[in-house]
């Protein structure tokens, strides 16, 4: 299989769940950017173009490390978007870091926690993610951060664009297959708030799972 693109044989059910999770918000200003940190740079990239366009005063970039991102980001994902954000541009005096979350609701609750220690009032953030990660986003954001306004964002890229920017087509589709299973059972293990899951996506997702796309999914 070519690492730049995605199989005929696999195609329809790898669009179908990309565009599953793309929320499909509008961009509008909110008090926070929140880049998630993870293994695409890209998060802390559009995160700056954001915040250049005035969408929002500041950005938490938040994440330690995963077995993904330890050799790509040694000092952890935050520090990394960090000083990416600052050479697109970014002031340094806007950016805060949370270095410690592991995963996706440690992304949320530890930057609530990080703003309300620092007395930073929030009613809205716009949640930076990978594509595939927003809905997983948004579930865990009004599970864990229910009162505030939630928007997720990513850079607007195809789906083919975006795998040569990740360089691994596996990857990428083990990664959306893994965010879908979680979309659908990380509610009844009380992490995220219920989402609808359309029929043609739980089969795509299932024809995906049986053609051994299972190096994401969780037990």
């Amino acid at each position: 299989m070519s690492k730049m693109v995605v199989p005929g044989l696999y195609r329809a059910d790898v669009e179908t769940l990309w565009g599953y999770h793309d929320m499909h918000h509008a961009i509008r200003p909110t008090d926070v950017g929140v880049g998630l940190g993870s293994h695409d740079l890209g998060v802390a990239t559009f995160a700056a173009e954001l915040y250049r366009e005035g969408m929002f005063p500041r950005i938490v970039f938040t994440g330690a490390n995963a077995p993904t991102t330890m050799e790509r980001f040694p000092r952890g994902e935050a520090v990394h978007y960090r000083d990416h954000a600052i050479a697109l541009g970014v002031s340094d005096e806007a950016i805060l870091v949370e270095p410690a979350a592991t995963n996706t609701g440690q992304n949320i609750e530890f930057t609530r926690e990080l703003l309300a220690d620092r007395g930073i009032g929030v009613r809205s953030a716009t949640l930076i993610s990978r594509p595939y990660q927003q809905r997983r986003a948004y579930s865990t954001a009004k599970k864990l951060w229910p009162d505030i306004e939630v928007i997720c964002a990513s850079r607007p890229l195809p789906l083919d664009e975006y795998v040569v920017t990740i360089g691994d087509v596996n990857r990428v589709i083990n990664m959306l297959v893994g965010d879908t299973q979680r979309v659908m059972v990380y509610p009844g293990r009380g992490f995220a708030i219920a989402q609808d899951v359309p029929s043609e996506v739980e089969a795509a997702y299932r024809r995906l799972v049986e053609a051994g796309f299972t190096a994401r999914l969780v037990t």
